[in-house]
């Protein structure tokens, strides 16, 4: 008589308790899905306002923020006070 295999029974049922459930991967696999494809369609899309740059850069180059905010454009008559409350 043929004994039956008891190390490759405990052995696979050992790796089947470690592995995460197929509803985790199959999640984890259309999260990643989801970003690659919002990744891809904002490369392509370009910078959502041309002329803006991040904080401490000037659009010429320079790197230097002089602070200096004498031209407002549209804004020169906006109340610029912060924490009135009014």
């Amino acid at each position: 008589m043929k004994e039956p295999q008891q190390s490759s029974r405990g052995a696979d049922a050992v790796l089947r308790a470690l592995a995460p459930p197929p509803a985790l991967c199959g999640f984890l696999l259309l999260l990643a899905l989801i970003f690659t494809a919002s990744y891809a369609v904002g490369a392509v899309s370009g910078p959502v306002a041309p002329g803006m740059h991040g904080p401490g850069t000037s659009g010429d180059g320079g790197g230097t923020d002089t602070g200096d905010t004498g031209d407002m454009g549209d804004m020169g008559d906006m109340d610029m006070r912060h924490g009135s409350g009014s």
